[in-house]
């Protein structure tokens, strides 16, 4: 990303995780044009004690007409679970009619598509698991993979985003003005989005072992974006963050100039490095008010990795924004073009159902979660923050530093997955 300075909390004499801290959500998509996002000004961290822990889905609105977020999100996990086993499955067979799932628990079901007739089998376990439906496909997402490939190397960077719907009906691609002869050079159905950008984005005073959803600096730049999970690589614990922060051997400081460690592994085809320092496994949150302003801020432990399928609710926790939730996944498996970086792939497309800040300038590298349901103060890692739409979706920029930035309601993310695939990561830091 064009480098927004990132946020890390600030710590109350030498304890560092009681300490107020500024949060701010960086992410690093903008619009339909993939972009870096510019760097944000430096904000004041707040003073006060913030509690160790708490809950920051409770100051969001639940949707859907779920009486709580935790009944909405045991819907989910419940459907998260099937989700994976049914894709885990499929992609052991190289002729299976997989094509995608849809998991929105506003739906109350899980939608299953699948060209041809779907293993008795794998349905029947699904349905003992969740509600599930089963629906047809045009095609499988293997053939639907092949045709991204071929689209991409057609159009270049004429497109914005590419990847495979999750009905099977064809592929998605976002660009900025439309793209004539689109499905004649996929060679199957394109739904086209026009005015789609992607702009990368980057809490204010952390300590070893860091933690995700703080701030930290570019030393050689000057440039500020987001930590990211703590991440394990050949045994040992790091700390992950997004690719177009820094170059390889950068050294990472947080505001208050205390190093935190250099960029010791990097890969531009996911938008993730891996900075050579201890990473524990907490990330910084914050509750909100109906404004988005900060209330009281905390961090929650991690407990595990999982994937975002189509429908999911996540929240981001970047350095700038804040946490912000009621953010629904739109489509996953997407390749981008981020505007003046690279093209990414791996990437989740998500937006936020209020049309409020989802990310912003600054929240780049920081964390997408997801809440535990059973225990609302625990997160699964999801994903790391890419890109925002900073062309066609830019709203009022909320949490830490809520002026002088550009932030939006749609947002592009790394899956968690891929994105520790492209650095060697095995697993994330448990906290």
């Amino acid at each position: 990303m064009t480098r927004p300075h990132p946020t890390v909390l600030r710590s109350a004499g030498m304890l560092r995780r009681v300490a107020v801290a500024a949060f701010g959500v960086t992410i690093l998509v903008a619009g339909v044009a993939t972009a870096p996002a510019t760097a944000a000004p430096a904000p004041a961290a707040p003073g006060g004690k913030a509690a160790t822990t708490g809950s920051f889905v409770d100051s969001t609105p639940v949707p859907g007409g779920f009486a709580s977020w935790k009944e909405l999100l045991t819907l989910q996990q419940r459907m998260n679970t099937a989700a994976a086993r049914i894709t885990k499955i499929a992609q052991r067979d190289a002729k299976s009619g997989f094509a995608g799932v849809v998991a929105d628990p506003t739906a109350r079901k899980l939608q299953v598509f699948w060209k041809g007739e779907a293993p008795a089998s794998l349905v029947a376990t699904s349905r003992a698991t969740v509600p599930t439906e089963v629906l047809p496909a045009a095609y499988t997402r293997r053939e639907l993979d092949v045709a991204a490939a071929k689209l991409r190397r057609s159009a270049g960077n004429k497109i914005t985003t590419v990847g495979p719907r999750a009905d099977g009906a064809g592929l998605l691609v976002g660009t900025q003005s439309g793209l004539l002869g689109a499905a004649s050079m996929a060679g199957v159905p394109v739904t086209v989005q026009t005015g789609v950008s992607a702009t990368p984005a980057t809490r204010w005073d952390d300590t070893a072992p860091w933690w995700g959803g703080g701030a930290w600096r570019n030393t050689a730049t000057g440039g500020g974006c987001s930590t990211g999970f703590g991440v394990f690589r050949n045994g040992v614990a790091r700390l992950l963050t997004a690719a177009h922060c820094a170059n390889i051997n950068v050294v990472a400081a947080d505001p208050t100039g205390q190093t935190i460690g250099a960029v010791g592994i990097r890969n531009t085809g996911t938008d993730t490095l891996l900075l050579t320092t201890s990473a524990g496994g907490r990330v910084f949150n914050n509750s909100t008010d109906a404004n988005g302003a900060v209330v009281s801020e905390f961090s929650n432990q991690v407990i595990g990795a999982q994937a975002s399928q189509v429908g999911n609710f996540v929240c981001t926790s970047g350095a700038y924004s804040g946490t912000r939730c009621s953010i629904q996944v739109k489509a996953r498996d997407l390749c981008i073009n981020v505007r003046d970086f690279a093209t990414v792939c791996g990437q989740v497309q998500a937006e936020s159902t209020t049309r409020t800040n989802a990310v912003g300038q600054g929240d780049s590298g920081g964390p997408v979660e997801i809440v535990n349901a059973a225990n609302t103060l625990q997160v699964w890692a999801t994903g790391t923050n890419t890109a925002i739409d900073d062309v066609n979706t830019l709203t009022a920029c909320t949490g830490y530093v809520p002026a002088n930035r550009k932030c939006a309601w749609r947002m592009y993310y790394e899956d968690i997955n891929s994105g520790m695939f492209g650095v060697s990561a095995t697993g994330v830091v448990l906290g």
